[in-house]
């Protein structure tokens, strides 16, 4: 039985995700553990859960199996206190009714694709676009919209494993896509994400997860005083409507040169780049200096009220660094209204469009082949 007896009658008074946004410094005889509970019901009659997963220190996940998401993260401050650190709404219906992806897993391909079109081996395919004429984070239904089936594993590092078949064709995709991810709350305040997919057909793949970030804990106001580090020493260029260019471009010189750390405010309205005005800020792929796929740093992040820190590490080759750009004030979670560049995020992946782009990396996935990766999350203080 993997329900925690300890934490058993917390989920059954505690209710459904409210979630305490503010919890008090860990207890010395915490146990690790994960709990399910209800998250509600689609508007289609599907159920959804709610598993939140424990670590000894005092960190929780909190993770629906609509969409794979990560409702809620906790990481600690300066002072040993544990806050929220993402953006989420209260309810399955906040979901259901429509959110930027707040941190859902994404699929069948992460970022954009070109007029949502492609050919492989020689066949044209037609996606949905849902983002201008282009399609974006899987289509009009992607992976954040479907429900997962969960395991979870229970043990000192908690995990949950999700797993989701996408049929031939969904979503204008080829092949029946057979994908697993897992999530693992380490001991040391990590947040581990395994991707595993296989196929039947010829497809293309790029899974990442989109959690919106924000270490003041509790999204206390913006993100344009975080400190930023990424290990990057080209980018990605794009076009008006976010599609790359094709060309690498070094950071070197320009706002987008986070090779040692930069506050996230100091140049992200500066209109006389083209590509800051083309992003309306930081919506970009960064091209990481070891594009291996061993593990590697991608970027660190550094909140300096809070002191809190996270270090992000991926075998994916590319990190899209995005500021939330497009969040308007018209969704509220938690008693906060999210407005514009109130979190960041940090996207392992792919390079974007690469379907459409000879010179880039593939993205291919072939019949008797495995689609791995892991990115993980580690959060601490200073």
């Amino acid at each position: 039985m993997f329900v925690s007896t300890r934490f058993l009658l917390t989920v059954l008074t505690g209710g459904l995700l409210m979630m305490n946004s503010c919890s008090p410094k860990k207890d010395a005889e915490q146990k690790a553990g994960i709990e399910k509970a209800s998250f509600g019901t689609l508007s289609d009659g599907q159920a959804v859960d709610l598993y939140t997963l424990h670590n000894a220190a005092g960190m929780t996940a909190k993770i629906s199996t609509y969409g794979g998401a990560i409702v809620s993260l906790t990481a600690p401050d300066k002072e040993g206190k544990f806050e929220e650190v993402t953006l989420g709404m209260d309810s399955l219906a906040g979901y259901e009714k429509g959110v930027p992806f707040f941190g859902a897993l994404i699929g069948r391909y992460g970022n954009r694709i070109a007029k949502g079109k492609f050919t492989l081996d020689g066949k044209a395919y037609t996606l949905p676009t849902n983002n201008g004429p282009n399609s974006l984070h899987g289509g009009a239904k992607g992976f954040d919209k479907r429900v997962w089936a969960a395991t979870p594993i229970d043990g000192d590092e908690p995990a949950l494993k999700l797993t989701y078949v996408s049929k031939d064709g969904e979503e204008g995709y080829p092949g029946a896509l057979s994908v697993e991810v897992t999530y693992t709350l380490q001991k040391d305040n990590a947040l581990k994400i395994d991707y595993k997919a296989t196929t039947d057909k010829p497809t293309v793949v790029n899974l990442t997860n989109h959690t919106y970030f924000n270490l003041t804990g509790g999204v206390k106001r913006d993100i344009l005083d975080h400190v930023v580090t990424i290990y990057a020493d080209k980018f990605i260029p794009v076009s008006k409507d976010l599609i790359p260019t094709g060309q690498l471009q070094p950071v070197a010189g320009t706002p987008f040169d986070f090779t040692q750390p930069r506050v996230i405010g100091k140049s992200i309205n500066d209109s006389t780049d083209v590509q800051i005005k083309n992003g309306g800020g930081y919506d970009h792929a960064w091209v990481l200096t070891d594009s291996s796929k061993t593990m590697k740093k991608v970027a660190t992040v550094m909140e300096p009220t809070s002191g809190r820190v996270m270090e992000v590490q991926s075998t994916e080759p590319a990190v899209q660094f995005y500021t939330g750009n497009f969040l308007d004030g018209t969704l509220e979670g938690r008693g906060v209204t999210f407005k514009k560049r109130f979190a960041l995020c940090l996207e392992t992946e792919h390079y974007p469009d690469s379907p459409n782009q000879p010179n880039f990396p593939s993205t291919v996935l072939r019949p008797g082949q495995t689609y791995q990766t892991t990115t993980i999350y580690t959060f601490s203080a200073k």
